[in-house]
């Protein structure tokens, strides 16, 4: 392995770089993984626009990659050198209730969590524990299996805190990009009935080439609950996933009239910063209704396992809008993001940076 790389590196608000770094090394218990695709989140989006202020700098973003084993820590089986792999983003501190329970996601001390306190994928090389490098079947290509990490086992897991997805039901997915693309495939699979919510007609698109029955215009955020309830003859729907997580958006799906129906279930999955995107609901529509609000973040170990098998099985794909080099995340990754200019993932893998490489010195 080279002895740096180069990696999209956060050094605060604002300062996101592609700069070269020392290449890690396997711990004991641990592997490192040569990245061979990393797809972009809004996750680096929210770095780079504050919304995200962990106070952990200077990291290497990017929690969506897989890639192959190239070295391997103490204690490890060697043959897994070579190992097709996803990476999993979190590990927890193995002592909690949560972690006991499988919940890493909640670990309040985590040990490592990849792309957000821990140097991440949007690299050459990652290091990671054996156990958060799940091996990948011979028929998915890296770039379509990194969107698993997090743009399908998201929605994995939110459907759980949904309470699941029965057939019959109908699911409104607000927001139809990434994880909005998984959830409309998994409601789907499931029998439900799914209605896409989306601004842009190219999302809007694609949710029905996933499998979306009903199809509404989200421009104007004020008429999608009555464009929810039509087409629900006057009910409202079963289950509301909010990708979105501005305040006119959520505000849609509750209140007497909102989109969610009667002892729905509205699960919050989007978020940004700053008091546009504050939730708020008076509580006796959700009282007089029996409704349900919860939260979902990120994914179990078991949750992506889950993920990798459903999109092994074609249950869902999924959608890479384009694939860049390392330094082009800014102009061609996370501009695009924040315009809404992309259908799906953009993926970098292709990890090269002459002008890295040239203009910046090696930083540990």
């Amino acid at each position: 392995m080279e002895a740096f790389m180069a990696a999209v590196r956060y050094h605060g608000k604002g300062d996101v770089r592609v700069e070269r770094v020392r290449t890690p090394s396997a711990s004991p218990g641990g592997v490192v993984v040569e990245v061979r695709a990393a797809a972009l989140c809004h996750t680096e989006l929210h770095f780079a626009d504050g919304t995200l202020q962990l106070g952990v700098a200077p990291i290497t973003l990017g929690h969506e990659a897989a890639g192959v084993i190239v070295s391997v820590g103490e204690g490890i089986d060697a043959a897994r050198v070579g190992e097709r792999v996803l990476v999993y983003y979190y590990a927890g501190c193995a002592k909690c209730t949560f972690c006991a329970a499988g919940d890493e996601q909640l670990c309040g001390d985590v040990a490592a969590q990849f792309g957000f306190v821990s140097d991440g994928g949007l690299a050459r090389f990652i290091a990671v524990p054996a156990r958060n490098a799940l091996p990948l079947p011979p028929s998915l290509t890296f770039a379509h299996a990194a969107p698993i990490g997090c743009g399908v086992s998201t929605a994995v897991h939110a459907a759980k805190r949904a309470g699941g997805l029965a057939a019959g039901e109908t699911v409104c997915v607000y927001g139809c990009n990434g994880v909005g693309h998984s959830l409309v495939q998994l409601a789907r699979a499931r029998g439900c009935t799914v209605i896409a919510v989306a601004r842009q007609q190219a999302h809007l698109r694609k949710a029905s080439e996933l499998g979306a029955h009903v199809l509404v215009d989200g421009t104007d955020a004020t008429t999608v609950a009555a464009a929810v309830r039509a087409s629900t003859g006057g009910c409202g729907a079963d289950v509301i996933f909010e990708c979105v997580g501005r305040r006119e958006t959520m505000g849609a799906c509750v209140g007497f009239g909102g989109a969610l129906g009667k002892r729905g279930r509205l699960v919050l999955v989007g978020y940004a910063q700053g008091e546009a995107h504050d939730f708020r609901c008076h509580p006796i529509p959700l009282i007089v209704c029996e409704q349900t609000v919860v939260g979902s973040v990120g994914a179990t170990l078991d949750d992506v396992r889950e993920a990798i098998e459903l999109v092994a099985a074609g249950t869902i794909a999924t959608v890479v809008d384009s694939t860049i080099a390392i330094g082009d995340v800014h102009a061609l990754g996370l501009e695009r993001i924040r315009a809404c200019a992309c259908v799906g993932k953009i993926v970098v893998d292709r990890f090269e940076c002459a002008a890295c490489v040239a203009d910046q010195a090696p930083r540990s």
